[in-house]
């Protein structure tokens, strides 16, 4: 069987994709807010995304796409771990700390929260939603990024909550309504 395909307005074809393009496309995504950190001591930093993903459940498995020219690619490289901190909505302070709001760099952005170190070495946000502590298996460098594969070590799901949610350059929380 063959399938029809019928549009309703010529498809556009773009001639030049700039990068801006992109990015502002894929502003449309809602999509979770994540901490990812890494590193110890004063050799920690960590960065706020919304790629991070489960790239497997047998065996447990997750993805972090991270831009190379980030302070927290090092980190991971020497390290070979870390977090996932999925973040509720009531967070935000901590998502604008790794996100660089202020000029924090580093171990500065710890401050807003209650860290432990989980069995890699990364530290986990206490209440935050859940905590996903991975070895790095995997790279894949690409353009400007790394795609980071990391084999879950330990899941430490919080006490529950709304999830903090990323849309259109602002966030905001999903009321499960």
């Amino acid at each position: 069987m063959t399938a029809t395909v019928t549009y309703l307005r010529e498809p556009a074809i773009a001639t030049t994709t700039r990068p801006e393009d992109l990015r502002l496309s894929m502003r449309h995504l809602a999509g979770g807010v994540c901490v990812i950190t890494a590193g110890g001591g004063n050799d920690r930093t960590g960065a706020t995304v919304t790629s991070a993903t489960a790239l497997s459940v047998d065996p447990p498995t997750m993805i972090v796409n991270i831009n190379r020219s980030s302070s927290l690619w090092p980190v991971i490289s020497r390290h070979n771990h870390f977090c996932v901190n999925v973040l509720a909505a009531g967070q935000r302070p901590v998502a604008d700390n790794f996100a660089g709001k202020g000029g924090l760099k580093g171990s500065e952005r710890y401050r807003d929260g209650e860290w432990y170190a989980l069995e890699s070495g990364a530290l986990a946000l206490n209440g935050a939603l859940a905590a996903i502590d991975c070895a790095v298996e995997d790279v894949i460098e690409r353009h400007t990024h790394a795609i980071v594969i990391g084999r879950v070590l330990a899941i430490d799901t919080g006490a529950g909550g709304e999830p903090l949610i990323y849309h259109d350059g602002s966030y905001g929380s999903f009321d499960g309504r």
